[in-house]
């Protein structure tokens, strides 16, 4: 696993997570698709939330399940919080906030989210 930072835009809201840049999402779902997200998935564990807890608003859509956390000043959603298959507690972190990360390098699988 490697060790990333990475966080907002204004810098209010910063993180670290041990996570493998492989088996990345592109979805098209209402909110995704909007956003341009290219999301990679970490164990509850292994996400680390560095500052910012006070700036972070969380927004729920469909079924509830996922906390899409962004930034109340400049408004990036960095990560999210979750349940993954199983019931395990996971972060979806949005790899465009990773600090240093080249996100046209990565090959994305497009999900069909508009299809759930």
């Amino acid at each position: 696993m490697v060790r990333h930072q990475g966080g907002c835009q204004c810098g209010r809201v910063r993180f670290e997570v041990e996570v493998e840049l492989q088996d990345l999402i592109s979805c098209n779902c209402s909110r995704c698709g909007r956003l341009g997200s290219v999301l990679a998935f970490a164990a509850e564990d292994d996400f680390k939330l560095l500052q910012g807890q006070d700036a972070l608003t969380e927004y729920r859509f469909n079924t509830g399940k996922i906390a899409h956390l962004f930034c109340s000043e400049c408004g990036i959603e960095s990560f999210g919080r979750g349940e993954g298959p199983g019931g395990v507690r996971m972060a979806a972190i949005n790899v465009r906030c990773l600090d240093e990360v080249d996100v046209f390098a990565l090959e994305p699988v497009q999900v069909n989210g508009k299809a759930f």
